[in-house]
């Protein structure tokens, strides 16, 4: 999701200091009004998410979410991202209604979503990632791209033998995790099935290898250009138990990165297209979305038998499994 100008600044909750980055971003928001595509039976693109320019005085849930439904409970520059912290009101007429939403970038996408007043599902592509322990081989999954939590806190509550292991580069984003997003707590609750590290998520590695990883690793609005090269994905491959697959947020069109000239769509099949060369015909495609909006998640390995894959899921999470065709470039 991206945010645009807001007239009116709330000062943040904590206070982190602004470090210098080779980068600097744009330290401005844009009106907030944020544009909603209604949801089916297909999740939302939290990623994949826009924000338009409508009228303050807007109020129905198609056209997005009111300024006055929306709360700035952070906003800061990091060494890598410039981080905002939001909350929804309960009273919104939006699917994201009682949520807190971590967005990255100077476009806003959304990068973490957690519900005050209900727990589990979130309505976006994190319940997707959901539904990979049950067909992976015994042993720990790893998150690249941690951001604030979503996914590790879906899997460890509907998974409870599951060991997760998350990489994030950004120091600030385990922080606002921990105050906003209730990563201390789930860390604290979940000692030796949770494990969170600073650092390059390339370079993530742990003894015995990983049964699973997601790949959700975007910087400045689009997909890392690391994963359009076919060796990220050899070198990801040899971190994998036998038998062991990769879950990837390939983004789409409706990415909106920094740089105007990249298009959304375009790195999502050149990002395929390197998986493909890896992993040949073990690649699927899960589509998201419109097709003027589109977003995906990709699978490595054989498609599993998905009777079964179903009867292992809770049933809120089985009408993904059908979603899954192969990558034809």
């Amino acid at each position: 999701m991206s945010v645009g100008l807001i007239s009116h600044q709330t000062q943040p909750l904590i206070h982190y200091p602004n470090q210098i980055s080779n980068h600097p971003l744009q330290l401005t928001l844009p009106n907030l009004v944020l544009s909603h595509r209604p949801i089916h039976h297909h999740p939302l693109t939290a990623k994949s998410q826009q924000i338009h320019h409508s009228s303050p005085t807007t109020k129905t849930q198609d056209d997005g979410i009111p300024v006055e439904d929306v709360k700035i409970l952070a906003r800061f520059k990091s060494r890598h991202n410039y981080i905002r912290v939001l909350e929804v009101s309960r009273k919104a007429d939006h699917p994201f209604a009682g949520s807190r939403l971590l967005l990255l970038d100077r476009p806003g996408n959304i990068h973490s979503i957690s519900f005050l007043f209900k727990k589990f599902l979130t309505s976006t592509y994190f319940d997707v990632f959901a539904t990979l322990p049950p067909i992976l081989p015994p042993g720990p999954v790893g998150i690249l791209g941690f951001g604030a939590g979503s996914s590790a806190r879906l899997c460890l509550e509907l998974y409870p033998e599951l060991v997760v292991h998350g990489w994030e580069l950004d120091p600030s984003v385990i922080a606002v995790g921990r105050e906003f997003f209730g990563l201390a707590e789930l860390e604290k609750q979940h000692p030796n099935r949770l494990f969170v590290y600073v650092g390059n998520a390339l370079k993530a590695s742990v003894r015995d290898g990983l049964s699973g990883i997601f790949v959700d690793l975007f910087s400045k609005g689009s997909l890392i250009p690391e994963l359009q090269d076919p060796n990220t994905w050899e070198k990801l491959s040899k971190c994998l138990r036998k038998g062991g697959r990769v879950m990837v947020n390939v983004g789409g069109s409706c990415v909106e990165a920094e740089d105007s000239l990249i298009d959304g769509k375009v790195v999502m099949q050149e990002s395929l297209k390197a998986m493909q060369r890896v992993f040949g015909d073990k690649l699927f495609v899960l589509s998201l979305g419109s097709r003027k909006d589109d977003s995906s998640i990709a699978l490595t390995g054989d498609l599993p038998n998905l009777d079964s894959w179903k009867k292992a899921l809770p049933r809120t999470l089985r009408c993904y499994v059908d979603m899954w065709t192969p990558f034809r470039d």
